[in-house]
């Protein structure tokens, strides 16, 4: 079966998700601080086993590689795994706001094959399937055509614009949201013309926006602008850039 078959899979496990997440939502669940000092909550906890139950229980031959679970190395002798993040922006899921996502997608090999991203409190769900295209809420998603920097929409964090990053820093229109894989998303959505991280980012943060947003015909690579590759022993990578190709071109062209 190709991997970008198990997208109906997909879906239904990150709307199950959802109701679970929102049963959380605006409560007051248990919160754990991990050893890198980010927030982790018993929502996150229980969407995790949730999904870990039902999507191994449907192909109970792919690894599995989360946020919230201990790595298996037997993941990489996997044709197939799923990678994901139970919910992606905890803190803003913590603090009730909207912009938390479940972050679900399969990969073939080192290549995503399948992905959604689906924030319930805001109603939206976006995904794709690799050769196949992007959607939101079913409706086909195509990047922004902008093609410079200045003025571009430009979801990043707020170091991210340090000049010491810079040969010069572009006139960017400054975005940001507490979820990485929705700024991904974003992109593939036209609602931001480009995402970029500096920073080492995590496959389960990743994975699913990459494929959303390179199906509606973005450029994702590293920051060096390198490809990623995912379900790796290091489950990382040096940073994201997602742009269409000629924005993406002028962005790293621009970096220092």
């Amino acid at each position: 079966m190709p991997a970008s078959d198990d997208l109906p899979l997909l879906i239904d496990a990150a709307l199950t998700a959802g109701d679970i997440a929102c049963r959380h939502w605006g409560g007051a669940p248990r919160i754990w601080t991990k050893s890198d000092d980010s927030p982790v909550s018993a929502a996150d906890l229980e969407v995790d086993a949730a999904l870990r139950e039902a999507l191994l229980a449907a192909r109970p031959g792919y690894g599995w590689l989360s946020e919230e679970s201990r790595d298996d190395p037997a993941r990489l002798h996997r044709e197939h795994c799923f990678i994901l993040d139970p919910i992606d922006g905890t803190r803003a899921f913590l603090n009730n706001e909207k912009t938390w996502a479940i972050s679900l997608a399969v990969a073939q090999g080192s290549a995503i094959a399948a992905a959604v991203v689906h924030l319930p409190a805001r109603g939206r769900t976006y995904t794709a399937a690799a050769g196949r295209g992007a959607w939101l809420n079913g409706r086909p998603l195509v990047a922004s055509a902008r093609g410079e920097p200045d003025g571009a929409r430009l979801l990043a964090s707020r170091p991210t614009y340090a000049a010491q990053n810079w040969s010069r820093v572009p006139a960017f229109e400054r975005m940001f949201r507490s979820s990485l894989a929705y700024r991904i998303a974003c992109v593939g959505e036209g609602r931001a013309d480009a995402m970029l991280t500096l920073r080492p980012a995590w496959e389960w943060d990743v994975a699913a926006g990459a494929l959303i947003a390179a199906e509606a015909g973005a450029r994702v690579t590293d920051r060096f602008g390198g490809p990623l590759r995912f379900n790796t022993p290091g489950r990382r990578s040096q940073g994201v850039l997602a742009a269409n190709p000629v924005l993406h071109d002028a962005i790293r062209a621009a970096l220092a």
